[in-house]
């Protein structure tokens, strides 16, 4: 499957598109090459791309004043990432975007989205599901800190992320679900005893 078939097959799933509307689409992404370790959203920088990977992953992480780094959402094959308030207010965001290895994307710049919107009216559809998505688990993941044990929230990140649990460095596991990584290695050490 290509990237494109992925992209539309993601799309499909919420909305249906003709032929035409397909192609028009299609044409307005840009496709990327996202070599490991690259940051392709800094801090401060105005988000202007909601991007689609294709192959690999992506995270979405920042820092704290103290220079704690806090992982927010991971993106691998099949998820859209970006900086939703940096996109939406074209003010300058919090979020750093990085590839945990070489990644394919397909971006849509915020203009060509605002185009979208206008030539097939359908997209905003698309777009307002895929934002009210974000908000809900971004409530989850705050409830989630605030009420879960860190074994817990380990579970529920190995249930987001069924794909990623084998290769992600552990201490960015860690960081997503809140603990230092010594104590993620202890914790996950006694459930794998468990088990």
């Amino acid at each position: 499957m290509t990237g494109t078939d992925l992209i539309l097959e993601n799309i499909a799933s919420f909305i249906s598109l003709e032929p035409r509307e397909k192609d028009l689409f299609v044409s307005l992404l840009k496709p990327g090459l996202i070599p490991k370790k690259k940051v392709t959203l800094q801090t401060g920088e105005i988000c202007r791309y909601s991007t689609f990977v294709t192959r690999g992953c992506l995270r979405g992480y920042s820092y704290d004043k103290n220079g704690m780094e806090h992982v927010l959402n991971f993106a691998p094959k099949g998820w859209w990432i970006a900086d939703m308030y940096s996109l939406i207010s074209q003010k300058p965001g919090m979020l750093n975007i990085e590839a945990l290895e070489e990644t394919e994307v397909l971006k849509l710049s915020k203009n060509n989205q605002e185009l979208l919107y206008r030539e097939v009216p359908k997209f905003e559809r698309f777009f307002r599901i895929i934002i009210e998505k974000s908000l809900v688990a971004s409530q989850q993941r705050v409830l989630d800190n605030l009420s879960l044990t860190a074994e817990e929230r380990y579970t529920k990140f190995c249930d987001k992320y069924p794909s990623l649990t084998e290769y992600i460095p552990l201490k960015q596991v860690a960081s997503y679900i809140g603990v230092t990584p010594e104590f993620f290695s202890k914790m996950r050490n006694n459930l794998l005893k468990k088990k």
